[in-house]
């Protein structure tokens, strides 16, 4: 039985994950950490629905690369416009998982609005940072600076 850690936040939340009665979420490939990740109610955005359209799922992947499925040339494509992309970036609905894995979501997605305006800049609502000061840039306008 596989264990998957996901690192949201700087917080760690690890599961032993028994893919084979795990219910397909119908969000991204059956198995994948974005599926995984639906099924224990860990925060993973996935604005296309898990379609492989867009960044929203990145993850950073911290150990057990070796244990995902191979990267095809379609989330290679992708994740070419993932923000802060890294040699150890996946999309979380494309990678399957077939062994222990600890991937990090990154706090900046591409998705800046989340339905009922729970993510803002890669924020959760909630977050203890405060809100980002705003100040007149070189052409009057406001503009916003964050923490």
């Amino acid at each position: 039985m596989p264990t998957v850690t996901f690192i949201v936040e700087g917080q760690e939340r690890t599961f032993d994950v028994d893919l084979p009665s795990l219910p397909y979420s119908h969000h991204g490939l059956q198995g994948s950490l974005l599926d995984i990740a639906k099924n224990l109610d860990v925060p993973l955005e996935h604005a296309c629905g898990g379609s492989c359209a867009c960044t929203t799922c990145h993850v950073i992947v911290r150990e057990g690369a070796g244990n995902l499925s191979d990267m095809q040339d379609d989330e290679a494509d992708r994740l070419d416009t993932a923000w802060d992309l890294t040699p150890q970036s996946r999309l979380g609905c494309q990678a399957v998982v077939h062994g222990d894995v600890v991937c990090e979501i990154p706090m900046y997605t591409r998705n800046y609005v989340q339905e009922g305006g729970g993510i803002r800049l890669g924020r959760r609502a909630g977050a203890s940072e405060a809100a980002p000061a705003a100040e007149p840039g070189s052409d009057g306008a406001k503009r916003e600076r964050l923490p």
